[in-house]
């Protein structure tokens, strides 16, 4: 069968590379896939300035008291989510600082919801009804034409918030209502249509970058320090007593006192030991600062 591939989203086509793909013993299926995704590495370094601007925009909506929201069908919205709900334990961020939407609401995260990024209308009044001129929304799509999608961005104009799109495919509908655009140029998958691989590979680790790269230009680390983690664990509470005697350079039971005197809190503990500010001065001070403690040590 000959299939027409006139109009079709170049993640949609058929990668020749691996026409005999079910024919490949497993180390060379594996080789052929560890190959395949150098095409992610080459993708982003491509797209690098594209990425920044996003960053730059995302982190001037945060700064004014604005969030984040991640917006996708499918894989592309659970890499939003997945993205969302790891900033907290990681930067101690207000869990609606940064939020993850999917098509289909909270069923699809775990079963897929047939035709529901097909419905613009829906994707429309999602953000219609949460955001605002503050906030930041990033659509995530692999072919670039969910009308879920393209609902939500129309509303996101609509509101006069930042709309920024990230695709695979670069003539992406999503990119003719976005503001800053960034097209992941990954290609055509090894099975064919399946953008859970490369595609989504590479738009997991892009919003690896913008989040962590927003986070650092708010003030969420000390050098490559992640001192805003939030204690809630064993393994955090160590990680914890170890930044404080890194930073502040002091023993391991110092740095237990000034976490307990500090709520637990990394910053307001250096801060304790280094300046001699308790837990109420230091979060002040470091609210002045904008949250970046290299400023105040």
């Amino acid at each position: 069968m000959i299939l027409n591939m006139q109009n079709i989203s170049v993640t949609e086509t058929v990668n020749k590379e691996s026409e005999n793909l079910d024919k490949l013993a497993s180390d060379a299926l594996v080789e052929l896939f560890a190959d395949d995704t150098l095409n992610v590495i080459i993708a982003l370094k491509n797209s690098k300035t594209e990425i920044a601007r996003v960053i730059d925009s995302v982190t001037e909506c945060l700064d004014k008291g604005g969030s984040l929201y991640y917006l996708g069908a499918g894989t592309s919205g659970r890499l939003g989510i997945l993205d969302a709900v790891e900033c907290p334990p990681t930067f101690s961020t207000d869990p609606e600082m940064v939020q993850g939407i999917i098509a289909g609401g909270e069923k699809a995260i775990i079963h897929a919801v047939e035709g529901a990024e097909d419905d613009e209308e829906a994707g429309y009044k999602v953000i219609k009804d949460k955001l605002t001129s503050k906030d930041a929304l990033l659509v995530i799509s692999a072919s670039g034409g969910a009308a879920y999608c393209i609902g939500a961005l129309k509303a996101a104009q609509e509101i006069g918030c930042f709309r920024g799109a990230i695709s695979n495919n670069s003539s992406a509908k999503i990119f003719l209502h976005s503001q800053n655009n960034v097209f992941l140029n990954t290609g055509a998958e090894l099975l064919s249509g399946s953008t859970r691989l490369k595609a989504g590979t590479s738009q997991k680790i892009v919003l690896n970058i913008i989040s962590t790269s927003v986070m650092v230009k708010l003030g969420k680390t000390y050098g490559n320090l992640m001192i805003d983690v939030k204690v809630s664990n064993e393994k955090l509470y160590k990680r914890a007593v170890s930044l404080v005697q890194k930073i502040a350079e002091c023993s391991e039971e110092e740095a237990k006192l000034a976490l307990e005197k500090a709520n637990n809190k990394v910053k307001q503990a250096i801060l304790y030991i280094k300046k001699g500010l308790e837990f109420e001065q230091a979060t002040k001070i470091l609210e002045e600062n904008r949250g970046f403690l290299s400023q105040l040590i």
